[in-house]
C-alpha cells in the first residue's frame, strides 16, 4: 500500500483507540520494524510538559536503496493538529509527516550521534498544552528500523515534582481510593444484612460477598498503580495485582449475573444443563478477554497487533454481555409457564416482576458501561478523561446496589412475601394476561 493512502489511514485511527495508562517511563525495543509509522504514547500535558525520547543502539537496513536519515525520526503531533495533517499529506503526492508544517519534530536519524554509538537523548517543552500523539515515522519504503527506546511523558505543575500521568488522569488515585472505601463499607453492611438474616443466606449471597471484597481489592490496585505512575512513572508491581483482581472481579461479576438470572439457589438447588454450558463459555471468554486487557494496557500502541488486540477485546466482552442476557430470558419464560398452573401465583408473579426488573437492570448497566462511557472517552476534554472513569464506577456502584438489594437475604423480601389478597389478584391477573419480555 502506498505512504500515500497508509499515512492518512493509520492517522484516523488514532483517536479511536486511547490506550490506558499504565507507566509514562517506557523501555521499549524495536527489531527490524518497516511500519510506516508507530504510535507510541497518547499522552495530555499542561502548559508544563515535558518530552523526553532517547534511542540507542540504532540499525536501519534496506535492500533497495541506502536509507535518507532525515525521512526517519520523532515527533510530537496534537489531537487539534490532526485534520491539518490529513489535509496536507492529501495534497502531497509524495507525503512524509515529518515535512509537516503542523508537527513538532524532537529529531531526526540525521542528528544521530556516529557509529558505533548511533544513540541520542532528546528533550522537548511542551508550549502549548493539549494531548499529543508520540510518534516514529520512517519515511524509507522498503527500509527496516532497529533500536532501543526510552520514552518519558510528564507534567511539572510545580516546577519541582514530576507528574506521569495524563493531565486528563491526575486525579484517578484519589477517585479510585474513594470507591474502594465505599465498596469496603458496602461490604461490611451486607455481612451485618445476612448475620441478621441466617436462615435467609443462600450460597449465592456468599459469592456476592466474595464479589465485593475482589471489587473493593481491585480497585485498591488500581488506586496504587496510577499513584505509583504519578509518582515515579512506573506501576512498582501493582500493574500484576490490578490484572489479577480484574480478572477475578470480571469473572465473578458475570458468574453472579448468570447465577442469579438462572435463579440459583433461589428457585432450584442445581444449574441445568444449558445453564452449565453458558458458565464453561463465558468464563473462558473472560479469560481472553482479559488477556487482551492485559497486552493492550502493558504494551499500548507501540505493538503491531495493537489494533487486533483492541478489536479481540471489544469483541469477546460483546459475546459475554449478550450471553448474560439469555439466562435471564429462560427464567422469565420458565416462570411464565409455571405460573400458569402452579397454585402460588402470587410468588410466582412476583419473582416474575423480579427477574424482568433484573433484566432491565442489567441491560442498562451493559449499555451505559459499554456505549456512554466509550462515548465519553471519546468525546471529552483530555482534562476531563477521569470523568468518563468516575461514571463507569458511578454506574457500577448504583448497578452493584440494586442487585445485592433486590436479592438481599431477607424473608420479608417484597418480591416472596405474600398474602391472601395478592394472592387472589394475581390468580386473577395470571388467568387474563400474557407476559412478555
Amino acid at each position: 500500500m502506498p505512504n500515500s493512502i497508509l499515512f492518512p489511514l493509520l492517522l484516523l485511527t488514532f483517536p479511536l483507540f486511547t490506550p490506558p495508562v499504565t507507566a509514562e517511563i517506557k523501555s521499549l525495543t524495536v527489531t527490524k520494524d518497516n511500519r510506516p509509522m508507530i504510535l507510541f504514547e497518547k499522552f495530555g500535558f499542561t502548559h508544563k510538559g515535558f518530552a523526553s525520547v532517547a534511542i540507542s543502539s540504532v540499525s536501519v537496513t534496506s535492500g533497495l536503496s541506502q536509507p535518507d536519515a532525515s525521512r526517519l525520526g520523532f515527533f510530537l503531533l496534537s489531537e487539534g493538529s490532526l485534520n491539518q495533517v490529513l489535509m496536507e499529506l492529501e495534497r502531497t503526492r509524495n507525503p512524509c509527516i515529518i515535512d509537516s508544517k503542523f508537527i513538532s519534530l524532537l529529531f531526526t536519524f540525521q542528528d544521530l550521534a556516529p557509529p558505533p554509538h548511533s544513540s541520542i537523548n532528546k528533550s522537548y517543552p511542551i508550549g502549548y498544552p493539549g494531548e499529543y500523539f508520540l510518534l516514529f515515522s520512517n519515511c524509507n519504503r522498503g527500509s527496516f528500523v532497529t533500536m532501543d527506546v526510552r520514552t518519558e511523558l510528564y507534567n511539572s505543575y510545580d516546577g519541582k515534582h514530576r507528574d506521569y500521568l495524563s493531565a486528563g488522569q491526575t486525579q484517578l488515585p484519589s477517585l479510585y481510593f474513594i470507591f474502594s472505601v465505599i465498596y469496603i463499607g458496602f461490604l461490611w453492611f451486607w455481612i451485618v444484612e445476612c448475620h441478621k438474616n441466617k436462615l435467609s443466606v443462600h450460597r449465592i449471597h456468599v459469592l456476592m460477598g466474595v464479589l465485593l471484597v475482589v471489587k473493593a481489592f481491585n480497585l485498591i490496585c488500581a488506586s496504587e498503580e496510577k499513584h505509583y505512575v504519578k509518582a515515579t512513572g512506573t506501576p512498582h508491581g501493582w500493574d500484576v495485582l490490578f490484572y489479577t483482581f480484574q480478572f477475578f472481579r470480571a469473572v465473578l461479576l458475570f458468574t453472579v449475573i448468570i447465577l442469579i438470572g438462572t435463579g440459583w439457589s433461589f428457585l432450584k438447588p442445581f444449574l441445568q444443563e444449558k445453564e452449565k454450558k453458558l458458565l464453561m463459555i463465558v468464563i473462558p471468554l473472560q479469560v481472553l478477554a482479559n488477556v487482551a486487557s492485559t497486552v493492550i494496557g502493558e504494551n499500548g500502541p507501540f505493538i503491531k497487533s495493537w489494533v487486533t488486540w483492541n478489536q479481540v477485546f471489544m469483541l469477546v466482552d460483546l459475546i459475554c454481555c449478550c450471553a448474560i442476557i439469555f439466562p435471564i430470558v429462560w427464567s422469565i419464560r420458565s416462570l411464565r409457564e409455571t405460573s400458569k398452573t402452579d397454585g402460588k401465583a402470587a410468588r410466582n408473579l412476583a419473582k416474575l416482576t423480579l427477574f424482568r426488573q433484573f433484566y432491565f437492570l442489567v441491560i442498562g448497566y451493559l449499555y451505559f458501561t459499554r456505549i456512554i462511557v466509550f462515548s465519553l472517552k471519546t468525546i471529552s476534554s483530555y482534562k476531563f478523561e477521569w470523568v468518563a472513569n468516575g461514571a463507569e464506577e458511578v454506574a457500577s456502584l448504583v448497578f452493584y446496589i440494586m442487585m445485592f438489594y433486590m436479592f438481599r437475604p431477607n424473608d420479608r423480601n417484597e418480591y416472596f412475601l405474600v398474602d391472601d389478597d395478592e394472592e387472589k389478584k394475581a390468580e386473577r391477573y395470571l388467568q387474563t394476561q400474557e407476559f412478555e419480555l
